[in-house]
C-alpha cells in the first residue's frame, strides 16, 4: 500500500536500513557522524588512549601474537582506529593491524596501514570494538493496540506511523523472552498504567548482528559500548529517535537525520559476556576526573593547566546521566575472562 504523499508503508527496520544506509543514506554523507553528534571518540582522545591500553591487556592474554588486530565496527570516517594505533607503545604497534568497518566510502586521508572493509575479517586474533553501532543496526518497532495486541509499527518517509499486523513468529518470542509487551516480564518496577501505546524496539536483527561480529573473532575479545537497557528497565514506550546537527529531532526515514534506538544489551549477551558500564569500565582503564592538586597550579602552570583539561574530558566520558551511563558488554572468545 502507497501513501498518496508521504510514499510507502513499511515497516521501521527496513525504512531505517535505506535512511541510514542506502545509496543516498544518512552515514554516507561527506561529513560523517562527527558532523551530527557526539559520541566518546569525539569527545575526547582519552577514549582512544583507554581502548588502546584495553588492547594492551588482550595482547598480553594472547601471549603477544605475531600480528595483532584491532577491529572497528561503524568506523565513522577511521577515528577510533587511528587513535588507538596512534597511541600503542611501539612494541605492540609493530604488530597491530587495524581494520575500519564501515560501508561509507574510505576517507581520502586515511593512514595507509588501516584497512577498510564492509565486513569484519573472519578469524583474527586481537580486539573487535563497536563503540555506537548496534543503536544502529535497524529494528522493527512492536506497539500495543486499543485491544492489547502487538503489532508492528508502520511508518513512511515523511515520518507518518500506523499500526500493522500482529507480531508473530521469531519476533514475538524475542518480545516474549526480552521485552514483554504489556510489561508483565522480569521488571523490577513493572509500568502500571495502560498497555495501549506501550511501544518496544524488537531487538532480534542487533543479537543476530552481535553474535555474527564475534564469530569473526579467532581469539581475542569483543566489545559493544552502547546506550543500553537490561530487562529490569525496560523503558515504557522505547527509545527511537533522531540527531540531525548535533539535535535530537524526529526520526524521519528520509535520509535527512540518523535514526537510533538504544540496545538491549543483555539479549545481545553470549554464553560468558560480562556487561558493566562505562564509567567503570574507563576508570579500570585508568580514565579517571579527578581535579589536579592545586599546589601544581604554582609549581608548575602550564602542567596544571594540561592537568585540569585531561579531568575534565575524563569527567565527560564517565560523568553519570552522560557518557557513563554507557553499557560495555565484553565478550571473550577463546581466553579466559579479561579483567580489565
Amino acid at each position: 500500500m502507497t501513501g498518496a504523499a508521504g510514499g510507502e508503508w513499511r515497516g521501521w527496520r527496513e525504512a531505517t536500513e535505506e535512511a541510514l544506509y542506502g545509496p543516498l543514506g544518512f552515514y554516507r554523507r561527506p561529513e560523517g557522524p562527527a558532523g551530527h553528534f557526539r559520541t566518546s571518540v569525539h569527545a575526547s582522545p582519552l577514549f582512544a588512549e583507554a581502548v588502546a591500553r584495553l588492547l594492551c591487556r588482550v595482547d598480553e592474554t594472547l601471549g603477544h601474537p605475531s600480528e595483532l588486530a584491532f577491529v572497528d565496527m561503524a568506523a565513522g570516517r577511521g577515528e577510533l582506529v587511528t587513535g588507538v594505533l596512534k597511541a600503542l607503545p611501539a612494541e605492540v604497534a609493530s604488530r597491530a593491524r587495524g581494520y575500519a568497518i564501515e560501508r561509507a566510502a574510505r576517507p581520502s586521508d586515511l593512514h595507509h596501514r588501516i584497512e577498510w572493509l564492509q565486513e569484519p575479517p573472519k578469524g583474527v586474533t586481537g580486539l573487535l570494538f563497536a563503540n555506537e553501532w548496534l543503536d544502529n543496526v535497524p529494528v522493527d518497532i512492536a506497539q500495543v493496540d486499543p485491544d492489547g495486541v502487538r503489532r508492528l509499527v508502520l511508518v513512511r518517509r515523511d515520518g507518518t506511523e500506523r499500526l500493522g499486523n500482529p507480531v508473530e513468529g521469531a519476533d514475538a518470542e524475542w518480545l516474549d523472552r526480552w521485552w514483554p509487551l504489556p510489561a508483565e516480564g522480569p521488571s523490577e518496577e513493572p509500568y502500571e498504567g495502560p498497555s495501549e501505546g506501550l511501544r518496544a524496539e524488537i531487538g532480534r536483527p542487533r543479537d543476530a548482528a552481535w553474535a555474527s561480529a564475534v564469530a569473526s573473532v579467532g581469539r581475542g575479545l569483543a566489545v559493544a559500548v552502547d546506550y543500553a537497557h537490561t530487562a529490569g528497565a525496560r523503558p515504557p514506550f522505547g527509545t527511537l529517535t533522531g540527531f540531525r546537527a548535533g539535535r535530537e529531532t524526529a526520526p524521519v526515514p528520509d535520509g535527512s537525520c540518523d535514526i537510533t534506538a538504544h540496545v538491549a544489551l543483555d539479549a545481545c549477551a553470549l554464553p560468558g559476556a560480562r556487561l558493566l558500564a562505562q564509567r567503570d569500565a574507563l576508570r579500570a582503564l585508568g580514565v579517571s576526573g579527578g581535579r589536579p592538586p592545586l599546589s601544581l597550579a604554582t609549581t608548575d602552570p602550564a602542567a596544571y593547566v594540561r592537568a585540569l583539561a585531561h579531568a575534565g574530558e575524563s569527567a565527560e566520558l564517565t560523568a553519570p546521566g552522560g557518557l557513563g551511563d554507557f553499557g560495555w558488554l565484553l565478550q571473550p572468545v577463546g581466553i579466559p575472562d579479561a579483567q580489565l
